[in-house]
């Protein structure tokens, strides 16, 4: 019986693990939210934990998480659109539906006036649930005066998800002792990128481009919508770009979810459109942020330092008992690398045809607003053995090392493949990627 239980565990968590690196269209439009990718706000899934083989106990956990919702973090992504339009209402070119829309753009505008990049309510609430869940999820590991290290960017929305978080686990437990800092010095891990991943990141000319401008030609069909807004197609072609405004939109209505604002641009929209639109900044997120065939594995080996802190901290942790957990808070940019470097199944796909980028990796999935990445270890008073097992946003993952107590491992493998890994180089970007699927090709 017992043996059935066991296999039957497996083979649930092997599924999960599945979706999440097999994204079909229905998945997507299921909740048309997740069509904001990095936008979508943090679900609060019911989280079903596998309880650890007997006689194991949590005491330690590592975590890094990105902060929670926030408005979009430049006052040029409203007001590129608002200007359009207050244009076009000037000239007389907007319809009734442009009016309309025109007017909540201006109601948007001055709700996120001033607070661009700022963290959002929900964002705090996110924070604060997530810590109540650990807690209560692992309550053996914030029993007493324990220790915990918190640490953030010196980036405001990071650095007020980190009390957020904190403030709900000492509210639960007052006796614990928490640190928290958040100076630039440690940039050089918890946001780390080389100055080859930067140009390749934003070089207009960076190889992967021409390619990408393509894509988003073929998926941002802009006609239908701009016939819907604007009563002149003369005045359309010679003044406005009808491209980019279909996906600032886009990408304003996608923020909106993260906000307390009863307003919506989803109207806008056929379900198609919001697909292809959400396909269009997922490519450009897995090619400069994941583990897409095209950079060679360059991306995943920035969160190498990131990866260093955690196993380092780690082994300081396993020889002093005082220690309950190291929290960092940053950014998707780093999350989203260290899920493929990790090589966490269904999250470290490499591929290389464009229309196969969404089936194998899909930021919504990874990186959501309060994304975590989540490291908890237990021990065995009768041994010296230790297991460790990871969450990505609260669900178990699995990496490609054997092990016979999943989803659970033997730290001493776990820290020798990881501690290999940090010796290992990425070749980089090649001219022509080779086409096939590749299993955690980015970081091999």
């Amino acid at each position: 019986m017992k043996l059935r239980i066991t296999l039957l565990l497996l083979l649930l968590a092997g599924c999960w693990n599945y979706a999440a690196g097999q994204t079909t269209r229905h998945d997507v439009l299921e909740d048309i939210r997740r069509t904001g990718g990095i936008y979508y706000a943090y679900p609060a899934d019911t989280m079903v934990q596998t309880p650890p083989p007997a006689g194991y106990r949590p005491f330690y956990i590592s975590h890094y998480g990105r902060h929670g919702s926030r408005w979009l973090t430049t006052d040029r992504q409203y007001l590129d659109a608002l200007e359009t339009f207050r244009q076009a209402d000037e000239a007389g070119k907007l319809t009734p539906l442009g009016e309309d829309v025109y007017e909540r753009l201006q109601r948007i505008w001055e709700d996120a006036r001033g607070r661009t990049g700022d963290l959002s309510p929900l964002g705090t609430q996110q924070h604060r649930d997530i810590a109540a869940r650990m807690y209560r999820s692992f309550p053996e590991v914030f029993q007493g005066d324990r220790t915990i290290h918190s640490q953030s960017t010196p980036v405001v929305r990071c650095v007020l998800s980190m009390s957020a978080f904190d403030e709900r686990l000492k509210e639960l437990n007052p006796m614990l002792r928490i640190t928290r800092d958040a100076y630039a010095r440690d940039l050089a891990y918890m946001n780390h990128y080389d100055e080859r991943s930067r140009r390749w990141m934003r070089d207009p000319d960076a190889a992967w481009r021409p390619e990408y401008e393509a894509f988003r030609e073929r998926h941002i069909r802009p006609a239908r919508l701009t016939a819907l807004l604007f009563n002149d197609p003369h005045y359309v072609r010679r003044h406005i770009d009808s491209r980019s405004l279909m996906y600032d939109l886009f990408r304003i209505a996608s923020s909106l979810q993260n906000v307390d604002l009863e307003v919506t641009l989803y109207d806008l929209f056929e379900p198609e459109e919001l697909f292809d639109l959400w396909q269009v900044g997922n490519y450009t997120r897995y090619v400069t942020n994941g583990p897409a065939a095209v950079n060679g594995g360059m991306i995943p080996d920035n969160a190498k330092p990131l990866l260093r802190n955690f196993l380092d901290r780690a082994d300081e942790a396993l020889k002093a008992d005082t220690v309950a957990a190291t929290l960092r808070f940053g950014h998707d940019v780093n999350l989203m690398p260290l899920t493929a470097l990790l090589e966490f199944e269904g999250y470290d796909t490499a591929v290389a045809d464009p229309d196969e980028f969404y089936r194998v990796w899909s930021d919504y999935i990874v990186s959501p607003m309060a994304a975590n990445v989540q490291w908890i270890f237990f021990r065995n008073d009768d041994s010296d053995d230790v297991l460790v097992k990871f969450l990505v946003n609260e669900k178990e993952a699995s990496i490609p090392i054997p092990t016979d107590v999943a989803p659970y491992y033997h730290w001493r493998d776990v820290e020798r493949f990881y501690r290999a890994k940090l010796d290992r180089t990425a070749d980089g970007p090649q001219e022509r990627p080779e086409p096939e699927v590749t299993r955690a090709a980015a970081v091999r």
